[in-house]
């Protein structure tokens, strides 16, 4: 049996953990990996990229950074998710705000500190994704469809630097890229209707709130649709392997997602819409392995 010091040190490690949401930086910890692999040096063997310093380094930081990014945005956001998180929130804050920031800067300089073993650009790249995410935080969340614009950038700034380190260039790789784009913003807004009464009450100006949930719907169903022109040019003009049964189930369950999200009408149809569009995202990054099978079992095998 754990004493209650444990107990108590068990609960703070799993606030800790929800904080940084442990389980999204392994998904994109994993995401980074697998697209260096699989996508942006499919010749190169896997060992080297699998060794490789600099691609260890470039993914321990960019997991650091986002993780200080959770814990920033959960200290300004700690009075809104009392209100649309409860639970989640009475979880968070069994570990101290000062403890938080405390965290948020060690986290910081440890990711710096890896960047300086890569480059003096690298340096630069992480320093201003730790800013961009504070001022985001602080400041542009407030702002309609500049903060949903901004932090759908942020989320895919890790994938960013990954494909400048291996300058892979192709088509391909930037139609991937709008895809997932699309994704993330139309989530990033559904977010917004799901949170209305958080954000009302801390006198967040989203799009919902200014211009009301129908012009906020129409707006994700705008993104939507135009999701559905990367999809089908993955499927019909480049070759992404197997991975086209991915693009095609994505096509189903955006046109799904459009039919539920004219039905919606309160935070519990917004939830079903989020994890969605969650899934097609978690979804997509296993999927990358459909891309060449054969590589994946000649690499494991």
């Amino acid at each position: 049996m754990l004493s209650r010091k444990n107990k108590l040190l068990l609960f703070k490690l799993l606030s800790l953990f929800s904080v940084v949401r442990g389980y999204n930086i392994l998904v994109i910890t994993l995401a980074q990996y697998l697209a260096s692999i699989y996508i942006l040096s499919p010749n190169i063997p896997l060992r080297r990229v699998v060794f490789d310093l600099n691609l260890f380094l470039i993914v321990t930081a960019s997991a650091l950074v986002i993780a200080s990014g959770y814990i920033i945005n959960n200290f300004y956001d700690a009075e809104k998710d009392l209100i649309n998180k409860p639970t989640k929130s009475m979880l968070d804050r069994l570990v101290s705000q000062r403890f938080k920031l405390t965290t948020y800067f060690i986290l910081n300089f440890l990711a710096v500190l890896a960047a300086s073993y890569i480059s003096f650009r690298a340096v630069l790249f992480f320093s201003a994704y730790i800013f961009g995410i504070w001022f985001y935080s602080h400041k542009l969340k407030r702002i309609p469809f500049i903060g949903n614009l901004v932090s759908a950038t942020l989320a895919i700034a890790p994938f960013f630097v990954v494909f400048v380190y291996y300058r892979n260039f192709e088509t391909v790789i930037f139609v991937h890229a709008i895809f997932l784009f699309l994704l993330i913003l139309a989530r990033e807004m559904i977010k917004d209707l799901e949170n209305m009464a958080g954000d009302m009450a801390q006198n967040y100006r989203t799009i919902p709130i200014i211009y009301g949930p129908k012009v906020s719907k129409f707006s994700i169903a705008l993104l939507i649709i135009l999701t559905l022109i990367p999809a089908l040019l993955l499927i019909k003009t480049f070759d992404v392997g197997y991975m086209y049964l991915y693009f095609i189930a994505c096509i189903a369950l955006l046109i799904l997602f459009l039919v539920l999200l004219l039905k919606s009408k309160d935070k519990r149809h917004y939830v079903w819409l989020h994890n969605i569009l969650k899934f097609i995202i978690v979804a997509g990054v296993f999927s990358i392995l459909l891309i060449d099978v054969d590589l994946v079992l000649n690499r494991i095998l």
